[in-house]
């Protein structure tokens, strides 16, 4: 009888439903600013959508991130944070557009953490995504920090604000500034999201003495900017700059290089919304503001203001003003590819480009030619843009750590798989992201799509290895990869192709006639960016100054 009442009450809770089971209530880190919930995926707990800041809304737009008080309870963290405002899409129309428009808000100063569930002093890598500081967002798939995690590290992304909302400089906004300057929102929210770090990441199993910055495209130009602010200084330990570009600077009050003041801009740009003061500005609705801003014309970049960013970058990097830390730097080697818009139109002929570079480079003009030849003049308009911000940017970092004693391990990406190559697009701009993070699985719709074949995994496993290793002691190594030696007096380097290979001399005369271009155009009062070859101002003759 006892028997068949025991066998009864396990038959009853075998048929009771799942939803009356306990559920799992996903891990639990009582971090300073406040507990939050996340959850698992295999050996790694994941926080999403962490508020480092309060929202900068109504009267803290286009102020300094405000750090928030101390939340009470446990904050769930389970989901993304919204995308800072940016331009809308509706169907992707790049190789880098969404599947779907990600959700937007003015509230998006979040980050999102992956930590290795028995994470102990883990170090931390940061990373901080592209879009040409208009759009972008940490919570994109391809950013997915889990195989990085796998590997011991804890990654943490994040979002800062993009396009008019993070970038704008007016002098009314300097006028409320104690120090009197504007402009730099999205990089001050960088360095805010650096200080959260710093002071909780321990909580979560990671060491706040061990941070490595990193970024790709807009993300590394954020990394140079962050190398040369010394509000960030002591932030972090290390940098990787993927595909940044070291371009001139607005100055916040003054004209440089032929570009109007930051504030001047800001002023264009508030004319043209017809708005008169800055009360006015903060009324307009954030989407309606960041869509016309950009129909103006408004291209957001960092502006030297004496704070923030005290000089150009390109000065600070001279003068050995930047962070001294390792560094991780490279470029890939069909960056223009996807980023036509860059290149100048091709010329009718092989002898119009010719006369044209020898009319804009002068003395310059046969060296020109010998790297960026005119018998396949239309891939090397391709290459010289890519040189002029890619290239001679990765290596003349490479460069400058080198000169002040830090270690720099200097790369180019050109590996090419059937789908890429077969669109054009051998090795493109931001190609390297799914080996990077191991998200070949999980690109954008209309990228082309990667192989499932295990020498396209083992590339992968080999940068895995190699941006973690370097994130915990600065030296990137693989047990089943080339060993990756700095660039040192060799000018080594490591080539990203079908497997890595180590090789020496990258590009031999590149960085040389891109320094001395650059070095020219300064000396004669223009900026420097994707004004090269075709579109290059006429270039003064050698002198003292420059080479």
């Amino acid at each position: 009888m006892m028997l068949r009442h025991l066998t009864a009450i396990a038959g009853l809770m075998l048929a009771l439903p799942l939803a009356a089971q306990p559920a799992d209530p996903g891990p639990v880190v009582a971090a300073p600013s406040g507990s939050v919930k996340g959850t698992t995926d295999g050996g790694v707990r994941m926080f999403k959508g962490i508020p480092y800041a309060q929202p900068p809304v109504g009267g803290l737009r286009w102020r300094p991130p405000v750090a928030l008080p101390k939340w009470l309870g446990v904050r769930t963290a389970s989901d993304f944070g919204s995308a800072c405002v940016q331009p809308q899409s509706k169907t992707p129309t790049s190789v880098y557009s969404p599947a779907s428009p990600m959700p937007v808000s003015e509230d998006c100063l979040t980050l999102n953490i992956w930590t290795p569930a028995n994470a102990k002093n883990a170090p931390v890598f940061v990373w901080i995504h592209g879009g040409a500081l208009v759009g972008g967002s940490s919570r994109e798939p391809i950013y997915d920090g889990k195989r990085l995690a796998d590997r011991g590290i804890i990654v943490v992304s994040i979002n800062y604000r993009l396009g008019v909302l993070g970038w704008l400089a007016h002098p009314g906004l300097s006028a409320e500034s104690k120090a009197h300057v504007s402009g730099n929102y999205g990089l001050l929210d960088q360095i805010a999201a650096l200080q959260w770090i710093r002071a909780n990441i321990g909580a979560f199993g990671g060491n706040p003495g061990n941070v490595t910055i990193a970024g790709e495209s807009a993300g590394a130009l954020s990394v140079m900017y962050l190398m040369e602010s010394p509000l960030a200084r002591g932030l972090y330990a290390k940098a990787i700059a993927q595909s940044g570009y070291m371009v001139s600077m607005a100055e916040l009050k003054k004209s440089v290089f032929g570009a109007p003041s930051g504030e001047a801009l800001g002023q264009m740009v508030a004319g043209g919304l017809q708005a008169p003061d800055v009360a006015t500005l903060r009324g307009m609705d954030a989407q309606t503001i960041t869509d016309s801003a950009a129909k103006l014309g408004f291209a957001p970049f960092g502006n030297v203001d004496g704070l923030v960013l005290p000089q150009q970058m390109t000065t600070a990097f001279d003068q050995g003003k930047q962070a001294p830390v390792p560094l991780l730097v490279g470029f890939n080697q069909g960056e223009i590819r996807s980023l036509m818009i860059l290149a100048p139109k091709p010329p009718a002929s092989a002898a119009d480009y010719e006369k044209a570079i020898r009319d804009r480079y002068g003395d310059l003009a046969d060296e020109f030619l010998r790297l960026y030849p005119s018998a396949d003049y239309k891939q090397s308009i391709l290459a010289t843009t890519r040189d002029a911000l890619y290239g001679w940017t990765a290596e003349r970092m490479a460069r400058k750590q080198t000169a002040i004693g830090q270690p720099a391990f200097l790369y180019m990406f050109d590996h090419g798989y059937p789908a890429m190559d077969d669109a054009g697009l051998h090795a493109f701009h931001a190609s390297e992201l799914p080996f990077v993070f191991g998200t070949y699985d999980r690109t954008p719709p209309l990228w082309p799509k990667v192989p499932d074949a295990a020498s396209e995994r083992a590339l992968s496993d080999a940068m895995l290895d190699y941006w973690a290793s370097f994130a915990r002691d600065g030296r990137p190594s693989s047990a089943n990869a080339a060993a990756w030696p700095a660039y040192g007096s060799a000018q080594a380097y490591m080539h990203f192709a079908a497997t890595p290979v180590a090789e020496a001399r990258l590009m031999p005369g590149m960085f040389v006639l891109n320094e001395a271009a650059m070095c020219r155009k300064a000396s004669a009062g223009a900026g420097w960016n994707w004004n090269v070859g075709l579109a290059s101002p006429k270039l003064p003759s050698r002198s003292a100054a420059c080479p």
